[in-house]
């Protein structure tokens, strides 16, 4: 799974909803949490796939940003790249990208 870069989307939100965000992302960032939230809606049609979906993509971004994992490699292939094709394959359901 590549990372892909993000673009831009507005959504309105009832204000009572937009209260709850802010504060539920109180310690976090809240567009993290509606970008999460809409991903795993779109990629899973029940509640586990979503939630699985996303444990895998944090895993990913975790190995490619981690720099040992990026720079110590066998037979010409990462750790980085060896393991994010393995979690890749693990990935359920439709993709989004």
């Amino acid at each position: 799974m590549e990372a892909k870069r993000l673009i831009p989307y507005s959504v309105h939100l009832r204000e009572d909803i937009y209260l709850k965000l802010k504060e539920a992302a109180k310690g976090r960032k809240a567009t993290s949490l509606v970008r999460d939230a809409i991903t795993m809606m779109l990629e899973g049609d029940e509640a586990f796939s979503g939630g699985y979906n996303k444990a895998i993509r944090d895993m990913i971004g975790i190995i490619q940003e981690d720099h040992w994992s990026s720079v110590i490699g066998v037979q010409g292939t990462t750790i980085a790249e060896h393991l994010t094709k393995e979690l890749d394959a693990m990935y359920m359901g439709k993709k989004t990208s």
